[in-house]
């Protein structure tokens, strides 16, 4: 086949859209290392891809879905989902009130001993807390 033309294709392939879109999948596939199934004839990867499927050695049913799986942002997988038993739930809850009643344990816990050092610190100081009235400097107002 000298020249690959879309009428050699459209026997294969109904839509020239899907037409375009399988021979460049397919042309990009050659180009990351696929195995080519015509003599390539110094021809470039789109016009290998469009011999290929003129010729029929591309099964086009496969190359439609891994061109539908690349293009896909989200895949689905079907795995079984667990049913939740109340045994389960009550078991979660039981599970997260116990890790709140154990930070409210250590977050009291540090309170008190951040007071018990305070009461130690003044404790330690010397001599008294009470000051002398005659220590005290004049502020210019008088009562």
């Amino acid at each position: 086949m000298a020249r690959v033309t879309v009428e050699d294709c459209i026997d294969k392939v109904e839509n020239r859209f899907d037409l375009v879109l399988l021979a460049s999948h397919r042309a990009r596939m050659i180009s990351s290392g696929a195995q080519i199934t015509v003599d390539r004839d110094n021809d470039k990867n789109p016009v290998v891809a469009l011999r290929e499927i003129a010729d029929g050695k591309v099964d086009l049913h496969q190359l439609n879905n891994i061109l539908i799986q690349g293009l896909q942002k989200h895949v689905e997988i079907d795995e079984p989902e667990e049913e939740a038993t109340f045994g389960a739930i009550e078991g979660d809850f039981a599970g997260i009130a116990a890790q709140a009643a154990s930070v409210e344990a250590r977050e009291e816990d540090a309170l008190e001993t951040e007071g018990e050092e305070e009461i130690e610190m003044d404790a330690d100081e010397d001599g008294p807390d009470v000051f002398d009235a005659g220590d005290v400097e004049p502020t210019g107002q008088e009562e």
